[in-house]
Parts: structure tokens; C-alpha cells; sequence
């Protein structure tokens, strides 16, 4: 822990936000990601925040960020985080939000984690699929232009572009690419459309919740757009950390169409290509092995 201020730039971003008498009197850095810095600021009037920094990426990461988490504040959904400030220079982008500290699970944790859920999936949109801005998936920029067809925009504005990168780095073979490009072609025997665009935390996997101060489930980091809820649920399968009456508690209030499970690895697809792209050819094998299955 340090005693003390910030740097002079972010105190007074403090001051913009909680008058001109704030001044951080105690800070330390957090553990977590891998794309930004995160530390607890403690103010001089006793509030705590959390403050995510970034001074190496493209600009506009954490004001998409912040509209995402500002999306998904829907009664009955998991707590997000409270957005209290987001500030960009062109090189140096600053997010404030809520301190929230962490206890132990609620007994009912996972069961009231899937249900909540199912409420936020229950939100849609008038405008199709997509959302009001473009964000990030990690530090990779995410497109969501709004289209009308979930199969068109998850071609074009998922795998599409994700294979696009892939090219332009050099990471997927020509057999690898070949694959793909049928995958894309053959979306439409593959994934089905939906009755409604959902509204998704984008990126759910077990590193993007944490348990609140009430035991309850909180939602971070999220890649936030309207699409198939099925994309959500399939990637609390990729890495694990989420208990079966997670998914138990979600089908109980929203159940899933038939044919689910034939589906699910295709829609990991895309983070399987994303990973590839943000971390190499480590990552090849795997988006072959979901390739082979549907092509």
C-alpha cells in the first residue's frame, strides 16, 4: 500500500469528480488483467474507488467500457459496477468506478448468478443486432454496427473479422483459412436465428464476475452488444468456473432452444480467434479443432 497521492494528472481528475477539497490519501495496485493497470484510491473524505488506467491502447477503451457497464444496470440483472468518471487525453484513458469489496459467496450464489442472467437476456432491442458503439474484446476492437440478422452480424462482424486479423498477422495457415471462410458460408446450417436480439455482457468468462459485499454476483469487464444470448452462455463453458445450477437456474426462467450443446463451440469460435490474435499461434490448434467439427 501507499500513503500519499497520485500523479498529478489523475488527482485532478479526483478533484473533478468530488470537489476541490478530495485528495487520494492512500492507493495500492490490484491484481487482475493483463491490458490495464487497476488500483484502490482512498479519498480523504473515506470514499474508496477503483481505477482502471490505460496509456497503451487505442483511445475510446474505457468510454465504451463505461456505456457498457452503464447498459447493463437492469433491475433484476447481476450489480455492476457504478461508472463514477472516464477521462481520455488521446494518451492516457482513466476509469473510476465504485469500490466494491468482496465477500464469500451466498449459499444461493450460482442459482441467483443464472436467474439474473436470464433477466438480463430478457432485454432486447428495437435496432437488431449490435450496439451504439464499437468496444473492445480485451484490448482487440470489437465492431457492432446494428444489422437486422444475428447470422449476417456474427459472420461479418465476429468470425469475419477476427479471420481478418488473423490474416493480416499471419496466424492462421491456408487450410486454417480455408475453414473458416466455409464456416462462414455454411453459417446458416450451423447457428439459428434468434426470436430477439439479447443484451450480453459480451466476454463471460470466470475471470469477469466477483462476489459482492452481500455475497451476491457482480459483472466486470464486459464487451457489451445485443445478440444471441447464446453466445453469453457458451462461453461460461469455455474456461469453466461456473457451477452447474448456474446453467440449472437459467433454463429453469429462460430456457435454451434444442440443439444448444451442437452449437456452443461454434459460437467460442470467435474468442478462440481472438485469443489467437492477441496471443499467437498457441492458439491455432484450438480454432482448428472447432473448425474440423463444423467444416
Amino acid at each position: 500500500m501507499t500513503k500519499g497521492s497520485c500523479d498529478e494528472y489523475l488527482e485532478n481528475r479526483v478533484r473533478e469528480l468530488f470537489g476541490s477539497d478530495a485528495r487520494v490519501v492512500e492507493r495500492h495496485g490490484l491484481g487482475g488483467g493483463c491490458i490495464n493497470n487497476a488500483e484502490e484510491y482512498s479519498l480523504s473524505g473515506g470514499d474508496k474507488l477503483f481505477v482502471k488506467r490505460n496509456r497503451s491502447s487505442r483511445g475510446g477503451l474505457f468510454a465504451a467500457e463505461a456505456a457498457g457497464l452503464n447498459a447493463l444496470t437492469v433491475n433484476e440483472a447481476p450489480r455492476v459496477p457504478r461508472v463514477l468518471g472516464h477521462f481520455d487525453d488521446g494518451t492516457d484513458q482513466i476509469l473510476v468506478l465504485e469500490f466494491i469489496v468482496s465477500a464469500a459467496r451466498a449459499r444461493d450464489f450460482w442459482q441467483t448468478f443464472g436467474r439474473q442472467m436470464a433477466a438480463l437476456h430478457r432485454v432486447s432491442s428495437k435496432n437488431g443486432f449490435g450496439f451504439d458503439e464499437d468496444n473492445h474484446i480485451g484490448a482487440t476492437e470489437q465492431k457492432n454496427s446494428w444489422m437486422p440478422s444475428w447470422l449476417e452480424f456474427f459472420a461479418q462482424q465476429r468470425i469475419g473479422f477476427q479471420l481478418q486479423l488473423a490474416r493480416d498477422q499471419g496466424l492462421l495457415d491456408a487450410a486454417g483459412t480455408a475453414r473458416c471462410e466455409r464456416f462462414i458460408a455454411d453459417l446458416s446450417d450451423i447457428l439459428i436465428e434468434p426470436e430477439a436480439p439479447s443484451l450480453l455482457h459480451g466476454d463471460l468468462w470466470g475471470g469477469n464476475y466477483m462476489v459482492g459485499d452481500a455475497g451476491e454476483p457482480v459483472l466486470i469487464d464486459p464487451a457489451v452488444y445485443y445478440g444471441h444470448r447464446e453466445a453469453d452462455l457458451a462461453m461460461t463453458e469455455l474456461f469453466g468456473g461456473f457451477d452447474p445450477s448456474f446453467h440449472a437456474a437459467y433454463n429453469e426462467v429462460f430456457p435454451l432452444e434444442p440443439g444448444y450443446r451442437q452449437r456452443r463451440d461454434a459460437y467460442n469460435l470467435y474468442h478462440m480467434l481472438n485469443h489467437l490474435n492477441l496471443f499467437g499461434g498457441s492458439y491455432a490448434g484450438s480454432v482448428k479443432a472447432i473448425l474440423q467439427r463444423y467444416t
